[in-house]
Formats: structure tokens, sequence, C-alpha cells
């Protein structure tokens, strides 16, 4: 790893785990957290969770996995440029997604639809409940006892209420100051990769098409350059061609609108960073522009799509058929599940039943969501 800016993160001066433990030997703090991460059964069932395509409606499409390993590299690089904490950016994009549920966004909506009456749920504190709580591998405590600085990233968005019950890692939402440098960094890496390769998805399904997408600035500019330099490329590489430098052009213009950012605002530490009340990493004014009608143009062309409206009606009425009848009649759990739901619903009632539930549900791959559908629901099904 290059040397660390002053104002990185620095592992040396992390504020610690929940449960103190010796120093890691031979790797940083943000190293053992990124490992603990790479080692979770969380981490694993992140290869049957997808972007916007279902498991099995092809081999090719992105799922949470392969995303998470492509924001780390996004990250990766942009952080070593700007001389922020590589290992800790790797850490929070590796676990972003941990708490994400089955068939992506629809399969979230759905399960805080189920939720309402009972907390609600939302995919970042859900992640953030796995590496806390759910996780079970250690002899002396729950979850991965990461770092406060790993925690702190993964916990992009909370709400004031829900901040006040996390004592530390909340204060900054009611302070209203900035995350670290780290954590603005890889929730902007995210959203560099999913654009991007769901545009990459969307025309490998044939949901989307050249021409649709040459109305976007950032893919046309891009375009025609390709086109003018390899005109007999092939389609296919044409594509690859294109998101590669849509990605370069993005980061570029990141790297250079944030480090102009932090001259102007004379940022020497990390302490100086969170107390800002605006991130001091982002886009310049035309690329945000950019970024945004791509945004907008995935959103109506590929999220609105018939074909993955479709598959999310069907994933929200598997989501709600499981998380009913689970509430209806904890029995139907499998024991481990049953047991969690004893023990909240002891402590807190409706609410603990259901958040159990809702942990089982938020942990299933999608086609286990779908095979566990048919166990109960298909007469004909046997297990």
């Amino acid at each position: 790893m290059s040397e660390l800016a002053p104002y990185a993160s620095h592992a040396p001066t992390s504020r610690g785990r929940r449960y103190p433990e010796p120093a890691p030997v031979g790797r940083s703090e943000y190293q053992r957290d990124r490992d603990r991460i790479v080692h979770c059964a969380a981490f694993r069932r992140l290869e049957y969770k997808t972007q916007v395509f279902v498991n099995h409606e092809g081999d090719m499409f992105r799922t949470r996995l392969t995303h998470s390993i492509e924001v780390a590299q996004i990250g990766r690089t942009m952080a070593r440029t700007l001389g922020l904490n590589e290992d800790l950016v790797e850490a929070i994009a590796l676990a972003h997604d941990l708490g994400h549920t089955p068939f992506g966004h629809a399969g979230q909506d759905i399960l805080n639809d189920c939720m309402k009456h009972y907390g609600g749920f939302e995919h970042n504190l859900q992640s953030l409940r796995v590496v806390d709580e759910l996780e079970h591998r250690y002899a002396e405590f729950d979850g991965l006892n990461l770092t406060f600085e790993t925690r702190a990233g993964i916990l992009k968005h909370c709400s004031l209420k829900t901040a006040r019950s996390l004592g530390a890692l909340g204060q900054r939402f009611i302070d209203k100051h900035a995350p670290s440098l780290e954590a603005q960094l890889t929730n902007i890496a995210d959203e560099i990769a999913y654009n991007n390769h769901d545009v990459d998805d969307g025309l490998r399904a044939a949901l989307l098409t050249l021409e649709q997408l040459r109305d976007v600035p950032l893919f046309n500019t891009q375009y025609e350059l390709v086109q003018e330099r390899y005109p007999k490329l092939s389609q296919r590489r044409t594509i690859h061609e294109i998101i590669r430098r849509m990605i370069n052009q993005q980061v570029t213009d990141l790297v250079q609108t944030t480090q102009a950012t932090l001259a102007q605002h004379a940022i020497q530490t990390s302490a100086q960073v969170q107390t800002q009340e605006r991130d001091m990493i982002g886009f310049s004014t035309e690329m945000a522009a950019h970024h945004l009608k791509l945004k907008q143009f995935l959103r109506e062309n590929l999220y609105r799509h018939y074909h993955v409206q479709r598959m999310t009606f069907k994933a929200r009425h598997i989501v709600k058929s499981l998380f009913d009848v689970f509430m209806n009649d904890s029995h139907l759990l499998p024991p481990e599940a049953q047991h969690s739901a004893a023990l909240l619903a002891q402590d807190q009632g409706d609410s603990g039943r259901a958040r159990a539930v809702a942990d089982y549900i938020a942990g299933m791959t999608d086609r286990y969501a779908i095979t566990e559908y048919d166990r109960i629901y298909n007469p004909g099904y046997v297990t």
C-alpha cells in the first residue's frame, strides 16, 4: 500500500472494536476486518444473490459477490491515487451488501413493507446486523467484531431514531457530520460499479440497445470515440471498451475533483473531514449531471422494463408469502431460526419474532428463497 495522506484513516489510531482483542500480527486492523468478511458465510452467499437479474436467468450476469469485488477494485484504485487507506476501502466494499435480501432491491422493498409495523428493514442496517450479531464464527463474541471505522462505513444511511440507538456509531447522523473519506469513496465506487455494469448486463440481456444508450451523454461520448478508433470491432468488444472508458472517465473526474476540494478546504486530518457538513469526495458539476442522467436512464429503461417488472412481481410474492407464513407459524422455520425467533420474541414480542423472520429471509439466496417457497406452498414438492 502506498504512503497514506494525513487525512486518511490510519489503522493504529482506529477507534477499536466492540470487544477488545490483541493487535493482529503481520497485518493491519483493517486487513483483519477484510479477512474476516471474506471468510464469513454471508459473504459466500452473495454469489447467489442478484443485482438486477435473478440467479437462474443466466451465469454471465452480475451477482452481489461479483459486484462487491468490482466495488473494491474501483475503490482501491481511487484510494491509492488519493492517499487513502486501501484496506479500509476494501473492507467496507466487501461488506456493504452482506445484509442484502434475495432478488435485489425488489426483495428489500417488500421485506421493508412486511416489517413496517416492526421497525422496518434497510439493507445497510442489516449488513451491520450481520457483522455485529448474526455471524457465529468466534468463541468469544457474536458477529465479526470489526473495527469502528469499517462498521461506520457499512452504515451509509440511518434515521435519527435508529442513530440514537446505535451509540457512538450513530452520533455522526445526529451531529450531521460527514463519514470518513474512505466511507465516502466506497459509496461512490458502489454507484460507479453498479451503474456501468448494469448497462453491460442490460445490453447482454437485450433489454437495452446501443441506440437507446446514445441518448446518454456519458455513454455516447465514449461510443463515438470507440467507433472512430475501432470501426471494425465486434459489438461485444465495443460494449466492453465503452464501459471500460466510462468507468475510467468517472474515476478520473472524481479523483481530480476531490483533490481540488480537499485543497480548497485545507483538509489536513481525518478529524477535520468528519466535522464537515458535506462530503469532500465527489464528481465535478458536469460529471455529476452525466452520472445522474445515466441513473435516470437505467431506472426508466432497465429497472422498469417489463421483463424485470415481471420478476419483481414474482420476487415480491415469494418474499411476502414466506414472511407471512413464518410469522403465522414459526414452527415452519428451521430449528436454528426457530430458536432465534423464540429468543427475540421473549425479549421484544412480535417485533422480535418479526426481526428473526426478516433475518432468516434476508440471509436467503435467490434460489434458496424459490426452493423454500416451493417446499411450503407446492403440495407436489418433495423435500
